[in-house]
This record gives C-alpha cells, sequence and structure tokens, in this order.
C-alpha cells in the first residue's frame, strides 16, 4: 500500500465525522406503542421540535406499532446505529447495567409521585447516566412514565388471601415471578399477546398491569376486577445510539438532551389523561375497581419484603436514598 493511499484512508474517519456535522442527520425512533399512546405522542412532540430547533440539520420518523421490530431486536439494532432511538423497558437493560433493577422491585414506590419525584432527581439522573457509561452502546436521555401496575383478574380480590393460587400472568422476568408467587398467586410469565386467549380459556386466572394496557388489548372482556395494589411503578428510559450521538455537535446533544427531559415531562400529563379516560371506560363496560384499605395494602407490601431483600441486596444504599425521597 502507497504512503497517499495510507493517508486517505487515515483521513476517511475524519471525513465522515465532517460530514456527520455538516448534512442532516436523520434520526429514525422505534417504538412498541401503537400511535397515539402518551409516550409515542410525546416523542413525535420530540421530534417535531428537534427538527425546527436544529433549523432543519435534524430529521425525525417515528416507526410505532412494533414495524421496526419487538422491543428487544429493537434494542440490537440501536446499539447497532441502525435505528437511532427508542424507549426501552428497564427488563431488557437490566441484565447489562443490574443498578436499573432497583427500579423493577415491587413497592420500591410509594405511589407514582414518589416514583416521579424520584426519576425527576438525582437518583433519577445517576441511573440514566450508569446505563449511558455502560457497555450498552446507549445514551440514555430521559423517562417516560409506564404507568402503576395493578392485579386484574376473574373473580374478585379484595385482601391479599382472596390471590391465593391463581394463576397471573407477569412478564418474563424470574424477579416478577417471585413477586407474584410472595403474595400467594402463581406467577406464569407469557407475551402479551397471549394473555387475551389465556384469559379466554382459564389458563390463567388474571394478570397485571396499568388501565390503559388492560383496556387496548380488551382484557377487560373476561377480567372484571381490578384491585388497586400499586405493586409496580415502572419508569422507561428513552435512549438514543451512541454511534449516532457521537454523530452530533456539543451543540446539537445539548439540544437532543433538553427536548427529551421536556418530553419526560409532557408525557407524563398524557399518560394521566389516558389512564383516568381508560379508567372511565372500564367502569363503563362493567369493571369493578377495588381500592384496598392501608391495613390491606400493608399486607402485600410486607408479603413482598423477602423479594425486596434478595434482589435488593446490591443495592441496599440506593434503595435508602429511594425511600428518602419525599
Amino acid at each position: 500500500m502507497n504512503f497517499k493511499r495510507k493517508l486517505l484512508i487515515a483521513a476517511l474517519p475524519f471525513a465522515f465525522c465532517l460530514s456527520g456535522t455538516a448534512h442532516a442527520l436523520s434520526i429514525k425512533f422505534a417504538e412498541v406503542h401503537p400511535a397515539g399512546y402518551p409516550p409515542v405522542v410525546a416523542e413525535q412532540a420530540m421530534g417535531k421540535k428537534l427538527e425546527e430547533q436544529s433549523k432543519g440539520e435534524i430529521t425525525f420518523k417515528m416507526f410505532a406499532g412494533g414495524v421496526l421490530g419487538s422491543e428487544k431486536e429493537v434494542v440490537e439494532q440501536v446499539q447497532l446505529g441502525a435505528i437511532q432511538m427508542t424507549r426501552v423497558s428497564l427488563g431488557i437493560v437490566g441484565p447489562v447495567v443490574p443498578d436499573v433493577n432497583v427500579f423493577n422491585m415491587p413497592f420500591i414506590f410509594r405511589d407514582q409521585n414518589h416514583m416521579r419525584a424520584v426519576i425527576d432527581g438525582p437518583v433519577g439522573q445517576e441511573i440514566l447516566d450508569k446505563i449511558t457509561n455502560s457497555d450498552f452502546n446507549l445514551v440514555a436521555l430521559a423517562w417516560m412514565d409506564g404507568g402503576t401496575r395493578n392485579l386484574y383478574t376473574k373473580t374478585p380480590v379484595r385482601k391479599i388471601a382472596d390471590l391465593k393460587g391463581m394463576k397471573i400472568r407477569v412478564q418474563g422476568n424470574p424477579l416478577f415471578v417471585d413477586m407474584m408467587n410472595s403474595m400467594g398467586g402463581n406467577g406464569i410469565s407469557m407475551a402479551t399477546g397471549e394473555i387475551f386467549s389465556a384469559l379466554q380459556t382459564g389458563v390463567i386466572d388474571g394478570a397485571e398491569n396499568n388501565p390503559p394496557t388492560m383496556l387496548e388489548h380488551n382484557h377487560y372482556q373476561n377480567a372484571k376486577f381490578y384491585t388497586l395494589t400499586g405493586h409496580l411503578i415502572l419508569p422507561e428510559p428513552v435512549v438514543m445510539s451512541k454511534t449516532t450521538w457521537e454523530k452530533l455537535t456539543p451543540e446539537q446533544q445539548a439540544l437532543v438532551q433538553k427536548l427529551a427531559r421536556e418530553a419526560q415531562f409532557e408525557e407524563r400529563k398524557l399518560w394521566d389523561e389516558k389512564s383516568a379516560s381508560a379508567e372511565a371506560k372500564l367502569k363503563a363496560d362493567g369493571v369493578e375497581f377495588i381500592t384496598l384499605s392501608d391495613a390491606e395494602k400493608k399486607e402485600f407490601v410486607d408479603a413482598t419484603a423477602p423479594v425486596r431483600a434478595q434482589y435488593g441486596a446490591p443495592y441496599a444504599e440506593l434503595i435508602k436514598r429511594i425511600e428518602a425521597v419525599q
């Protein structure tokens, strides 16, 4: 290889860096949620502002409804830089960034306001930084509110004893199976798409999720009781491929960061509206919402204490800081 050719090859990465700043960068944002769902709406608004405020240097296109693959497939594509941005469940990040598992523990948050105070403050930023500084090749920018998960069942659960032996679908994570078992149920992990027929045929006696999900997946047709346990309140990070992030100028990075943070606050207003309207529709369709007394709720919290002790052992200090947030 002659000297001139070597120089040309050495200069190529530099040329690509220059072209990254001079030309428009296109951002493909993939979402498994459908169009109109609160995170999707907030993310689209972020994209529109990004196009306007970058004066067209950055273009943005939303791919909602899982058209670019499942969440796991999308995250792999974002890691490679083939897709530029997504919102991801913490279950997928957990194996690589163990500290995020602290947010997956039952009753780690007292209520939705406590969860929001935590993610808006230093602990929330620290967890985003841990994702960014890991080997995941993602930059974590902001948090979306994934809602409060409660029990929905075919027969009513008015106290913890009523749950005994019930087969309840949970997400495919040993922590969630153990959580359900500790409350006296029988945790069954299965894909979201299988829940409707499993409820219909009696393979399961119930599931656990937020009101919009219960409504949109038609699970209320076979489960008419919704018990407000609030056992999981799951925030979900918005992430960008580190490969894409490094193509942005410092000014563009600051802009992306600012607009993602704005989306964090916009999404929760949308979420609260969506949740309230879903609750009203479910009630109109004959679903009974069961509110637990403080003593009844405490039975669920106490029953899951061994799960928090087991899974939370490595994060004892972090848990203390979360509990201290007012």
